[in-house]
């Protein structure tokens, strides 16, 4: 594979780079940067800055908004786009549900959902997860029975990442609990979460944040139009989202920009004579993930360029392992950076401790989902050793 950039590709390169870095509010991308949680607002105000100028959704249809882009473009607003630390845009809207109901929606759907969840004038949120049926997906409980013109949903979700925010959910419902095997009598249907008999419940976690939820269902009335695609048929959108998904989880332009992060910190990090980025030792620990960082990124290269729409990528799980694991290495050696200082948590400006280092902690630990969350590491080595190797 030729590494080089060609003439062309380069000046999209800094097209890219000029756009995220004018176009978008330099403070919502420095508190992005500082990995400060940002507001329902600055999502929004980001997303539809970046939909304004077609840049929200490129690997959508022309049709809805779409670019005509090959893959290395696609792979170069990416990257760019998270060097510059600019706020991805809404992974349920943009990479989930859109490209679903595009693929397999309805035309009245396309035309009633696309544009406001292009725009982000509808959030969603992702209605899969449930208590013992995390990574066997396949398990889930949570039913709908058809009566009539609609379906009469009952069941509760969880870990419902910023249900908190959303106005509709995507939901996984069995509607066939007979079926020979349990993918196979499951169903995708949109709700709206004003429906009466939806509660939407926080999740308090450990440090006290509140970004996951669950979501019960009691006697959900949903028209039954809004079932995407055919009825128990669920099970091959959900794959056809969750590699979109996993591809989406990989975040190399995130980890890079952690990287360079940590080794500018490093470089004034006081150590003996010399500063902690002299250490062999420590250097070699950013050579060693450098270097993992290129290998995937030359694998997501050519994972994308043979992806086939509407066809799940088992590839695409090679993506999601690796992605995440070297995304948990860029926070942890972001904590090893600052040591001691990483210890105090939200104290502020009160105590010589950085604020960096003060977040560095809370990060590193946030980060542990990453392995888990979009079907765990575990599930994703069964992937790869049945869908590509062959074992």
């Amino acid at each position: 594979m030729n590494l080089a950039l060609t003439e062309d590709e380069a000046a999209f390169r800094d097209e890219m780079r000029n756009f995220f870095r004018t176009e978008i509010p330099a403070d919502i991308r420095e508190r992005n940067a500082a990995g400060e949680e940002l507001s329902r607002e600055d999502m929004v105000t980001t997303l539809q800055i970046l939909n304004k100028h077609g840049m929200a959704s490129p690997h959508w249809p022309l049709e809805w908004g779409g670019k005509d882009w090959t893959p290395m473009q696609h792979h170069i607003w990416l990257d760019e786009l998270q060097l510059a630390s600019v706020p991805e845009p809404l992974a349920f809207n943009i990479s989930m549900v859109g490209p679903v109901i595009a693929t397999f929606g309805s035309e009245e759907q396309k035309q009633k959902f696309l544009p406001p969840t292009q725009n982000l004038d509808i959030w969603w949120c992702q209605g899969f997860s449930e208590p013992e049926a995390g990574s066997d997906l396949a398990s889930l409980r949570t039913v709908a029975i058809r009566d009539g013109d609609e379906y009469v949903i009952n069941g509760q979700k969880t870990w419902t990442t910023l249900g908190q925010y959303a106005d509709w959910i995507f939901v996984l419902a069995r509607t066939n609990p007979d079926a020979p095997k349990k993918q196979a009598g499951i169903s995708f249907i949109l709700v709206d979460l004003k429906t009466p008999g939806i509660t939407v419940r926080p999740i308090k976690l450990i440090d006290g944040g509140h970004e996951v939820n669950e979501v019960w269902f009691e006697n959900v009335r949903v028209p039954a139009e809004n079932l995407v695609g055919e009825e128990n048929a669920g099970w091959t959108y959900a794959k056809f989202l969750l590699s979109n998904e996993r591809t989406g989880i990989t975040r190399l332009g995130f980890t890079k920009t952690k990287l360079a992060r940590a080794k500018e910190l490093a470089a004034q990090t006081a150590v003996g004579d010399g500063t902690l980025l002299d250490d062999p030792v420590f250097a070699a620990r950013f050579a060693e993930i450098e270097n993992q960082v290129l290998a995937l990124e030359l694998t997501q290269l050519r994972i994308v360029s043979s992806y086939v729409d509407g066809k799940e990528n088992p590839a695409s799980s090679v993506l999601k392992l690796r992605g995440s694991e070297l995304q948990q290495l860029a926070t942890e050696i972001l904590t090893d950076v600052a040591g001691p200082d990483s210890l105090p948590f939200e104290a502020g400006e009160d105590i010589p401790t950085p604020v960096w280092a003060q977040r560095a902690t809370p990060t590193y630990l946030n980060f542990r989902k990453t392995s888990i969350y979009g079907g765990s590491n575990e599930v994703q080595r069964t992937i790869i050793a049945s869908g590509i190797l062959g074992l």
